[in-house]
């Protein structure tokens, strides 16, 4: 797995190295050698004001999410989703600790905690995969990658501070947008995933 991961790094280095290399042999032959070192430095700047300015915001936003953490908001969201996602992984959540797994990764998902939902979530990938005979992934762990990939976050906090850096006025006024486009994903994802599983039992 480590060899797949570093040849396919090393495949990305050599695609942005071409790409640098193309860019410079074409501004030599169109005697436009300035305009292209121009744009890289540019781009570099502009690169270095967006990284700082997402970053910032992620920073503090992050802060304020392991705020509601630690004082027990999602603890108490993780209990009020068990009942759903008992619906959605019968068979997942006959385990205690698959199914607090679960309800962590979803409450998690739900408040932007992205570093917090990670861990969660493979903790319940791993508890499913436990369970699976031969090399196909079960309904129920194809469901969670749904789940994980359209959830819906209350805050969507790394689009708002790109909006902010591309000089959006009030970057979270897009919030009904992106709750009622996430549920329909949700939704879409969550029927697809049933309904699949029934037609190939």
């Amino acid at each position: 797995m480590m060899g797949k991961g570093r040849g396919f790094f090393m495949a990305l280095t050599w695609i942005w190295v071409g790409m640098v290399c193309i860019a410079l042999v074409f501004g030599a032959a169109t005697g436009q050698s300035a305009a292209v070192g121009a744009a890289a430095a540019q781009g570099v700047q502009q690169a270095i004001t967006f990284c700082l300015t997402v970053g910032g915001m992620i920073c503090l936003w992050s802060g304020v999410m392991e705020v509601m953490r630690r004082s027990g908001i999602a603890a108490g969201l993780s209990k009020l989703l068990q009942p759903v996602l008992r619906r959605l992984f019968p068979h997942a959540s006959r385990d205690a600790q698959t199914l607090d797994a679960l309800s962590m990764n979803v409450s998690a998902n739900l408040l932007g905690l992205g570093n917090a939902a990670t861990p969660a979530g493979v903790r319940a990938a791993q508890a499913m995969a436990r369970e699976i005979r031969g090399d196909a992934a079960s309904d129920e762990l194809c469901l969670l990658v749904v789940l994980n990939t359209a959830s819906i976050q209350l805050l969507p906090v790394t689009i708002a501070a790109v909006r902010e850096t591309a000089g959006a006025a009030v970057p979270f006024d897009i919030l009904p947008a992106v709750w009622v486009t996430s549920l329909c994903s949700v939704t879409v994802g969550l029927l697809t995933g049933k309904g699949l599983a029934r037609i190939w039992q």
